[in-house]
């Protein structure tokens, strides 16, 4: 194998991934989103709520005393590597070239959607909405009960409670959890909604969430072994997502291994910036399609 490899073969290779990388439905786009950031962490500012002071004539101005604090978001270092033959001098076998982009860039893709996954299920929740900026909301769905649509109405209160906003709100769920709300005539009936959820196999809005659908994943995925029924609601404004270097590729030829490696890297981290605008659902209650 030559060790020749002209740079438009790897600028194409390099834009392939991104192609694959930028359509892939991940989190991202979920979160505040921070790049370019320096170092090896980002602060995410949070100002808290004010309150108007009533004013008399020519009395001094009373300030609110905003709050303000900052999550401290760490990045790590990732890469996702191969070694591999598919480059060929000057020539690039387009069909397995275009396989190698769709697997680094859902490597890559995965890893991100677990940064942010995992700095949702480090926070500590309240099982009540005590206005305290440093938890959210915990919803037990009881053991006699699967994920229904009383669970979703009760994070839809949580949300209106705290003026969350309408717009820009998630709902993070396993795939057994989609399986459950399928079965709800609330959301697969058009007497209910205009979503035609049974029709795509999927829901995309409803109750003023956007859904995704995570599965299970070597990364981790949802916390929680098989079976169980979490999930993670959020604003977008409650999660950041610093990175410091963007899922970028390089190809190197490797003389002991007489191959080209190939691999992307990418930095970044993820922290809550506001705990109150997240809720976790959890159960211990495993969801059985056979009935047994």
């Amino acid at each position: 194998m030559s060790k020749n490899l002209t740079n438009s073969a790897v600028i194409a290779f390099d834009n392939e991934v991104k192609h694959e990388y930028q359509g892939m439905k991940t989190l991202r786009n979920t979160v505040s989103l921070r790049t370019g950031v320096v170092g090896e962490s980002y602060k995410f500012a949070r100002m808290g709520k004010g309150m108007a002071n009533q004013k008399a004539t020519q009395a001094d101005v009373t300030p609110m005393d905003i709050s303000h604090a900052r999550q401290t978001a760490a990045l790590e270092n990732w890469d996702a590597g191969e070694y591999t033959d598919i480059f060929n001098q000057a020539e690039v076998n387009f069909e397995e070239k275009s396989e190698l982009a769709q697997t680094i860039a859902g490597a890559i893709g995965r890893r991100e959607d677990q940064i942010i996954i995992d700095a949702a299920d480090a926070v500590t929740f309240a099982a009540t909405n005590d206005q305290n900026p440093d938890t959210g909301l915990v919803v037990d769905i009881s053991a006699s009960r699967n994920f229904d649509f009383a669970v979703v109405r009760r994070v839809a209160q949580h949300f209106n409670e705290i003026e969350a906003g309408e717009k820009d709100k998630h709902f993070v769920v396993q795939a057994n959890v989609l399986n459950e709300l399928l079965s709800l005539s609330q959301v697969s009936s058009s007497d209910y909604n205009s979503v035609k959820a049974l029709l795509n196999g999927e829901i995309n809005t409803w109750m003023g969430f956007d859904w995704h659908v995570i599965g299970l994943r070597e990364e981790g995925g949802l916390p929680g072994v098989v079976g169980d029924e979490e999930a993670f609601a959020y604003c977008k404004s409650a999660i950041g997502l610093a990175v410091g270097i963007d899922m970028t590729t390089s190809i190197d030829w490797i003389p002991t291994k007489t191959s080209w490696l190939t691999n992307a890297v990418y930095k970044a981290g993820a922290v809550v910036e506001n705990h109150r605008e997240s809720s976790r659902l959890f159960t211990t209650k495993e969801y059985n399609p056979e009935g047994v």
